[in-house]
């Protein structure tokens, strides 16, 4: 990530240096988000370099050889369905089949405005660019007439590296896509920054429901991302993070605000509502329920109440909210993760 005082070049470093560190230790894999018009003191969202995951997803998938490469989520309707079908196929062939990709079309019209795209738009072209990459990946050669986007007799190489495409996960935040999601089969990321374990437990209730009333096999399939740090004593695994969590949770919360009734939103009471309660909230609150920080022995205990209570199927560690704590420790804290917390969960 980003920050006040590092640069751009420093925050690319210390991201392959976290990768680096992750292959090492034998993790399962690492997972990229894509942000636009992030800058730390005038951008959206928490300040990231990371606007074009698919190119960095390549750059990892050469420098390593075990660790899988996912993206967290890739905002599809901000591109071309055939562009991106190309590229997610070369990536998954760059890592020889170590490629995941995750999906979602972003709740912050902010970066559609930036890219001259409607927001009102988003979930059709969601949809679309869904439908286009699948029979890119499935079929020979394809026409596809839609509202946004058509092709005529394409024939689009390569094809995946993993048949019959890289497993594709898609992300949860708002009450209606849980069900449609679950409805459609696909396995989710959710997450607690917009909403209590509570409201997050009821949703993946109704996400179940939805799937199996589909006829899919089995119960659906859950990862959580949430903010991650150990240390070897709980007062350093509290005071390390606090000014990050927080400067990240009030950005956040900033971010609500501005998309609140902005061309092409729903739900603008919610907005406004989610907005609020993150510009309330308190690191009391935020250690409660919604991160994962302390000694190997609490973190796992926690994680392993979550597993339980959520049904989730694994956890992707956020291991440096906010982009403010430094390099040094958030590798400690990596390292006491994956030699001291990972074994107390298998």
């Amino acid at each position: 990530m980003l920050n006040d005082w590092r640069t751009q070049a420093e925050a690319f470093h210390e991201a392959f240096g976290q990768m680096e560190v992750a292959e090492e230790l034998n993790l399962d894999g690492v997972w990229l988000a894509e942000r636009h018009f992030a800058a730390p003191n005038r951008g959206v969202g928490i300040p990231s370099v990371i606007s074009a995951p698919l190119i960095v997803a390549s750059a990892i998938a050469a420098r390593t050889r075990r660790l899988r490469v996912g993206i967290a989520v890739h905002v599809l309707p901000l591109g071309n369905p055939i562009r991106m079908a190309e590229e997610v196929a070369t990536i998954d062939h760059i890592s020889q089949g170590r490629f995941d990709f995750g999906i979602g079309r972003s709740g912050f019209p902010r970066v559609y405005e930036g890219y001259n795209i409607p927001y009102s738009e988003s979930r059709e072209r969601f949809q679309e660019c869904l439908e286009v990459m699948l029979k890119a990946w499935t079929t020979e050669q394809f026409s596809y007439e839609g509202k946004y986007y058509s092709f005529h007799d394409v024939c689009v190489l390569p094809k995946p590296y993993q048949h019959p495409y890289p497993p594709v996960r898609i992300a949860a935040t708002t009450a209606e896509t849980f069900p449609q999601v679950g409805h459609m089969g696909y396995p989710i990321f959710v997450g607690l920054r917009g909403m209590t374990q509570s409201d997050l437990g009821y949703h993946l209730k109704v996400y179940r429901e939805a799937w199996q009333e589909a006829g899919h096999a089995g119960t659906g399939d859950v990862i959580l991302r949430i903010p991650i740090y150990v240390a070897e004593t709980a007062a350093q695994a509290l005071r390390d993070p606090e000014a990050s969590t927080m400067r990240a949770y009030q950005r956040l919360g900033e971010q609500f605000g501005r998309s609140a009734g902005r061309l092409g939103t729903v739900a603008s009471e919610e907005r406004v509502e989610r907005a609020q309660r993150l510009s309330r909230v308190t690191y009391d609150d935020l250690l409660a329920e919604r991160v994962a920080f302390g000694t190997p022995e609490t973190v796992a205990a926690r994680l392993q109440e979550l597993r339980e209570a959520l049904g989730l199927t694994g956890v992707i560690t956020e291991v440096n909210c906010g982009g403010v704590i430094p390099q040094d420790r958030v590798l400690n804290s990596l390292r006491l993760f994956a030699e001291r917390v990972v074994p107390q969960l298998k």
